[in-house]
């Protein structure tokens, strides 16, 4: 894919972030097929570009192939997103776009939970169907911060997203190779690559608990520049912490 010189420096530097992720929880390995979860935003198509750049420098070979689900809390019947496919096709990127399933007797509109749950059954069945063994989510540092307050805050557990988590039986691994990047480098990045417009945003996308963690941790992040890395570690540690526990409980049986 072909890239400017700023682009190319911050996406070197980005991949530092995206390498450590990637080798700390093993995520990319020689033979993978990888299916980038795409919605048409900034963080998916950052992922989808990062990973074919690095294909460039890494010594293990693997291929990509994006995916995208049309469909929101609205249900699966809103039209597909034209730009994306157009884009995808410009560079030359194999791909597949299906409507979301939403099972019969659904309510409509779906709360973020259900829709989240029926868009990932529709990611993983076309993933199976390209023949991919890893799932690429372009979750970043920031959601993983605001994912480990909202769960400390509502629910009294230190815990975030998984970079790395594996599926029916280690058929599919859900990798987050973006774990350690900033949003503000993402924002950055994908201001000098030229992207699609990104589709509109589901209408209950600001209504979420996610966006009073956003605003917190803004706030705070005034005073403590490494806030957002600071909670996505201690969350991280706190699960190691608690697998080590019950590792240890379970010997003692």
């Amino acid at each position: 894919m072909a890239t400017n010189l700023k682009a190319e420096r911050l996406a070197r530097f980005m991949l530092k972030k995206v390498n450590k992720a990637i080798y700390e929880f093993r995520m990319i390995e020689d033979g993978d097929r990888i299916a980038v979860a795409v919605s048409g935003g900034k963080d998916s198509l950052s992922l989808l570009y990062i990973l074919r750049f690095r294909m460039r420098f890494v010594p293990e070979r693997y291929s990509v192939v994006a995916i995208h689900v049309v469909g929101d809390a609205r249900g699966s019947y809103l039209l597909p997103y034209p730009e994306l496919e157009e884009w995808l096709r410009a560079h030359e990127i194999e791909y597949l776009v299906r409507q979301m399933f939403v099972p019969e007797g659904e309510s409509i509109p779906m709360t973020c939970e259900r829709c989240t749950w029926n868009r990932r059954r529709t990611l993983f069945e076309m993933a199976r169907e390209l023949g991919c063994n890893k799932v690429a989510f372009g979750h970043h540092l920031d959601d993983l911060a605001e994912t480990a307050l909202l769960n400390l805050i509502y629910h009294g557990r230190l815990e975030t997203m998984t970079p790395c988590a594996s599926y029916f039986g280690g058929m599919f691994k859900l990798i987050r190779p973006l774990a350690y990047v900033p949003e503000a480098e993402i924002k950055r990045f994908s201001s000098l690559i030229e992207l699609p417009s990104p589709p509109p945003p589901c209408p209950r996308s600001e209504q979420t608990k996610r966006q009073l963690m956003r605003k917190l941790i803004e706030e705070m992040g005034k005073d403590a520049h490494r806030i957002r890395e600071n909670i996505v570690r201690a969350a991280l540690e706190s699960e190691i912490y608690e697998k080590e526990s019950l590792r240890r409980a379970e010997d003692e049986k």
